[in-house]
């Protein structure tokens, strides 16, 4: 995507994982691909390597292709950056000090926010592609009371799941994906009724948010209330004109 001047300097750069932009895939509302989801033009830079699984469980050799494909999107005119995978949260620290703009690669870096936006008897639950790849070391919390206080729950072998490890991918239904996503946070509320919002990790989850929103009664955040977030602190270029 080519920006034009007034675009420039309000764009936001999407870490891409493998295998990158595929014009002919299905692009639904809510995800980071399709153009709609949000109010801003995107840009995006596929980082070599990032396969789903290799992501998910982690891989140290991925943070050079992290940092080459962040200062890339910089070069090109973003004004932040994202990541397709909250998974990249392992690479948060190194993409942040590699350019001089905002980094926020995962809304796992909302934890500690929305934490504190609730009472201190409840809980939060985080909805990841993974939970036994998602350990509590990647919350950002140092406090044992605060990590009690968030209950992990993954899609690990539900179709969604299996779709997502295939390379390339398969696409998911999202009625598939709403069921695999609701049917963990059911498990999750029997277990915790003191659940009292959701953050759904994965970068798919946005788009069945306000149906697991319905569902719950809660509130529910994901990477696109990150991305809004970030890019709301973020100068505009001149808009006079």
């Amino acid at each position: 995507m080519s920006l034009n001047q007034k675009q420039r300097g309000h764009v936001l750069g999407i870490l891409d994982l493998e295998p990158g932009f595929v014009p002919d895939a299905p692009s639904p509302v809510g995800s980071l691909h399709h153009p709609a989801t949000f109010e801003f033009p995107t840009i995006r830079e596929t980082v070599p390597g990032a396969w789903a699984e290799v992501v998910v469980r982690g891989d140290p050799a991925l943070e050079a292709p992290f940092i080459a494909a962040a200062q890339r999107l910089a070069e090109r005119g973003a004004s932040a950056i994202a990541a397709d995978c909250g998974f990249s949260i392992r690479h948060q620290a190194a993409v942040a000090a590699a350019v001089e703009i905002p980094a926020a690669v995962s809304a796992l870096m909302l934890v500690p926010m929305i934490l504190r936006q609730l009472p201190a008897e409840a809980k939060l639950a985080v909805l990841t592609f993974d939970a036994t790849h998602c350990g509590k070391e990647l919350l950002g919390l140092s406090d044992p009371s605060e990590e009690a206080r968030v209950v992990i729950g993954g899609l690990e072998h539900s179709q969604t799941w299996i779709n997502e490890m295939k390379r390339p991918p398969d696409p998911t239904d999202a009625v598939i994906l709403e069921q695999d996503v609701c049917a963990c946070i059911e498990k999750l509320r029997l277990i915790h009724p003191e659940i009292r919002a959701i953050l759904l990790e994965c970068t798919m989850f946005p788009r069945i948010a306000q149906p697991v929103r319905r569902f719950t009664g809660l509130p529910v955040y994901d990477v696109t209330t990150l991305c809004r977030m970030v890019m709301e602190s973020v100068t505009p270029g001149d808009e006079s004109d």
